[in-house]
């Protein structure tokens, strides 16, 4: 009897004491898993705003990086572009410098070119003022009358001088030959300083814009063969872009010239032309033969 209480009292006992280690261990699972959960979620609540750090991090690095780099590859355009002017501008300076040119020939050569720029320009101002004269009645400085004579007055000066200068670009051909530069080369040279004043001197004789347009030509194809000359070594090496500078000079002169004359076709009294001449020429002579014929007659009738 006694044997069977202590028995049952001690599976009582074991029965409680399992129960309790049962009842402990879930606690402690419990516990364990609410720690973990706790833990769990301390980890993931400051690993969030990292997260989106990272995830935008990479987009605020790439903007960087390409925003330095664009305007580093701007500034590099910049630079490659100024650098490309100033390279472009400096061959532009070196291909038309008159630095080997003797001061000499240069000054007195861009002194040659002064009376083309006058005339030119002051062709171009008695436009304006005749063109003002017929619009509204009167000039600015000058009447109308009066600008137009003046222009007719700058007609045979501005032809005239070019006949002369083209004259001497001819001749200098023959001083080339004389002084053997570059060799002897006869009347191959001779015949340019030959050609030059025969073109030349019939434009007096032209009408104004005729004449200009002749010249013009004829300063056009003197650059050409004084450009090859130099290129041959039939001439000194800078007489090439020397003579270029100056009949670019000339050029752009009688272009002006021809482009004020041209405002004016319609209201300029014009000169006579050469055929004009001509015909009044003839017409004095048969008048004077006339005259003559006359009086020979009168003194035959007196004699008899």
């Amino acid at each position: 009897m006694l044997y069977r209480n202590f028995a049952a009292r001690s599976a009582l006992r074991a029965l409680s004491s399992s129960n309790a280690s049962v009842a402990r261990s879930s606690l402690s699972n419990q516990i364990f898993k609410a720690q973990m959960t706790s833990s769990a979620r301390n980890a993931i609540r400051p690993s969030a705003p990292s997260f989106a750090l990272a995830a935008h991090k990479p987009v605020t690095t790439a903007l960087v990086r390409f925003s330095s780099s664009s305007a580093q590859g701007k500034d590099e355009d910049d630079i490659d572009v100024m650098a490309g002017m100033r390279s472009e501008a400096k061959i532009i300076g070196e291909t038309f410098s008159l630095s080997h040119v003797p001061k000499e020939a240069l000054y007195l050569g861009l002194a040659g070119v002064v009376p083309y720029v006058a005339t030119s320009l002051q062709t171009v101002y008695l436009s304006y003022e005749i063109n003002r004269a017929a619009s509204l009645g009167d000039g600015l400085i000058f009447s109308g009358q009066s600008a137009e004579l003046m222009l007719h007055m700058l007609e045979p000066i501005q032809v005239g001088y070019g006949a002369v200068i083209l004259s001497f670009l001819g001749a200098i051909h023959w001083g080339l030959e004389w002084a053997g530069y570059g060799g002897k080369f006869g009347y191959r040279r001779y015949a340019a300083g030959v050609i030059a004043p025969a073109v030349a001197w019939p434009t007096l004789l032209f009408p104004v814009e005729y004449a200009l347009i002749s010249q013009f030509l004829a300063f056009t194809f003197l650059y050409y063969n004084d450009a090859r000359a130099a290129a041959a070594g039939r001439a000194p090496h800078w007489y090439g872009m020397y003579r270029f500078v100056l009949t670019f000079v000339v050029g752009a002169s009688i272009v002006a010239t021809l482009i004020g004359r041209e405002q004016i076709q319609q209201t300029l009294v014009s000169e006579h032309s050469i055929k004009d001449k001509i015909n009044a020429l003839i017409f004095l002579q048969k008048k004077e033969k006339e005259e003559a014929d006359a009086r020979r007659r009168g003194e035959i009738e007196e004699t008899d």
